[in-house]
């Protein structure tokens, strides 16, 4: 697509970037019969093609507008036109550069600045975030449906951690909402690894993985809180560490893509680069394991959602399914195993309307095979679907590990 870049523009510091992603497109459309918001309102600005376009204005210097940026805002960043589309369209890099000029140009009016600004104070934040969600669940009843929702209906609390430290060893990031929210998720990796002969070693010090900040319009400070985690997994990774493990799809795309967002930081573009190198999703290391060791006959029937981050963002659609299969969980057929749940990190906050239909459509297709328990790869599509107060969900590792003779 032919496109001239205009005075200002090209003067921001990923225009080239923008400029080379825009000439890539080539306005075929294929990507609107994947895009889940497309597909509820059937409006070209509401799916990837319509968005390149209204990017390509901005970029060019015509008038933003509010209705600008509600088409932008309403993109699940879910990246399902990107495993679609037949050019390789860079596209969710392209909608970070366009969000970023369109937020500088139009300001939000005060309720959603109120609202964004809150979830930036709160969610990356682990202890003031368990504290809320603690209040939340002793004041449960009084709370409006809407808050109830997002809070976990059971809390499996974290079994002990093994404390022999093994020759194998790797990092694991803690997250911010998961030990809250599902707290034995990285204690059940843990363990499960442990049986494996590889220890995991929590980095206290490393914070929220910045996707929050970033996606929130706060860019720099993202940026900021991936480089707090690079210094805090340095010493480990200098120590012979094999990888950063993720047990959230959604903070392992952001992590990969480190070496991305950093490359013109001089001081941090190689070791953002091996971080993103050693970053791996927990199905990542598992799968290259020899998994007969754990002695897993598991009959189980489970319904698995995978992430839109671990399918689309780290291409990794299929992995845990087969490792569940071959551990001998019995997997039901998922219609439309392509579209987003709907959650997309704070969209089921800023967008809620479009995310209760996208998660219903989600749960009828979920519940289809009728399993006893629905299990996905992140934390915030499992505390969405669980929500709706239908099949349980939880992470698939903690069905792993109780299936551990």
């Amino acid at each position: 697509m032919q496109t001239t870049l205009s005075e200002s523009a090209s003067h921001l510091p990923r225009a080239a970037e923008a400029e080379s992603i825009l000439r890539t497109c080539v306005h075929c459309g294929f990507c609107n019969a994947t895009c889940p918001t497309y597909q509820l309102l059937g409006d070209e600005l509401d799916g990837p093609r319509g968005r390149i376009y209204l990017i390509k204005q901005v970029l060019e210097g015509n008038e933003v507008t509010q209705k600008t940026q509600q088409h932008l805002d309403r993109c699940l960043s879910c990246r399902n036109c990107e495993t679609t589309c037949p050019s390789g369209v860079d596209y969710h890099n392209l909608l970070d550069i366009g969000r970023a000029v369109v937020d500088a140009a139009v300001p939000r009016p005060l309720g959603q600045r109120l609202l964004r600004e809150g979830l930036r104070q709160t969610v990356p934040h682990p202890e003031l975030f368990k504290s809320l969600v603690n209040s939340g669940q002793v004041f449960r009843a009084l709370l409006p449906g809407t808050l109830q929702s997002k809070l976990p209906r059971n809390v499996y609390p974290a079994k002990p951690r093994p404390m022999t430290l093994r020759e194998r060893q790797v990092l694991m990031l803690e997250g911010c909402v998961q030990p809250s929210l599902s707290p034995n998720t990285n204690a059940a990796a843990a363990r499960v690894l442990d049986r494996l002969g590889i220890s995991v070693i929590a980095t206290r010090e490393a914070g929220c993985c910045g996707a929050v900040d970033y996606h929130l319009g706060a860019q720099v400070a993202g940026l900021d809180r991936a480089r707090r985690n690079i210094d805090a997994w340095w010493p480990g990774i200098e120590k012979g560490a094999e990888a950063i493990v993720q047990t959230a799809s959604g903070c392992g795309a952001f992590i990969k893509d480190y070496g991305h967002l950093l490359a013109s930081d001089p001081a941090y573009a190689d070791k953002a680069k091996k971080v993103s190198a050693l970053a791996r999703d927990l199905v990542e290391v598992l799968r290259d394991e020899p998994l007969e060791k754990l002695g897993i006959h598991a009959s189980q029937r489970l319904a698995f959602h995978c992430p839109c981050t671990l399918q689309h963002g780290q291409k990794l659609g299929g992995a845990v399914e087969a490792l569940l299969t071959g551990l001998g969980f019995n997997l039901t057929t998922v219609p439309d195993g392509h579209l987003c749940c709907g959650s997309a990190g704070t969209y089921s906050l800023t967008q809620p309307e479009l995310s209760r239909q996208l998660r219903d459509n989600k749960l009828n297709a979920l519940e289809s095979g009728h399993p006893e328990v629905i299990v996905t790869a992140n934390i915030g599509c499992q505390t969405h679907l669980d929500g709706a107060g239908r099949t349980p969900v939880r992470h698939w590792i903690e069905l792993v590990e109780t299936a551990l003779p």
